[in-house]
């Protein structure tokens, strides 16, 4: 191959072209690169950034639902332990209510008991007063010995 001024026109033509695509074409191809790089780099520390932050807000979430469910046992046992306090409560009502209903059934049984022995001894003094009568055939006056009967009713 022979170098003859075709060659060498092409060669400085060359030289030409690539002096002027390193002047002029290549800085801003180099800087839409580099912009392109940056804007790649952010979006992949973006895409770390909101990785965490999901990461950081599943755990604050499973914080939060563990705190839920903690607060949610602690109103439970509260609720548990007022019901347990409330049928205590009432357990000790009924308990002195059945003690009272008990103490004035007592009361009126006595009373019963005693109107009961009033009565007998009424009666057994009249019966004391009719057989008395009987004995002695004639008629005793009960107003004239009620001291006598009242005595006697008395020591019964």
């Amino acid at each position: 191959m022979d170098i003859n001024s075709t060659l060498l026109g092409q060669m400085i033509a060359f030289a030409v072209f690539v002096w002027f695509c390193m002047k002029y074409v290549w800085p801003p191809l180099l800087g839409i690169i580099e912009e392109r790089q940056t804007k790649i780099a952010d979006g992949l520390a973006a895409a770390d950034k909101g990785s965490r932050a999901l990461e950081e807000a599943e755990a604050e979430k499973a914080a939060m639902l563990d705190d839920a469910r903690g607060q949610a046992r602690d109103i439970i046992d509260q609720a548990n332990n007022r019901a347990n306090a409330i049928v205590d409560d009432a357990r000790a009502e009924a308990t002195v209510e059945k003690e009272r209903i008990v103490a004035a059934a007592h009361a009126e049984v006595e009373q019963d008991v005693h109107r009961a022995r009033e009565e007998l001894r009424g009666q057994v003094g009249e019966l004391a007063v009719a057989g008395a009568e009987k004995i002695i055939q004639r008629e005793i006056d009960a107003s004239v010995h009620s001291d006598l009967l009242d005595k006697l009713a008395a020591e019964i």
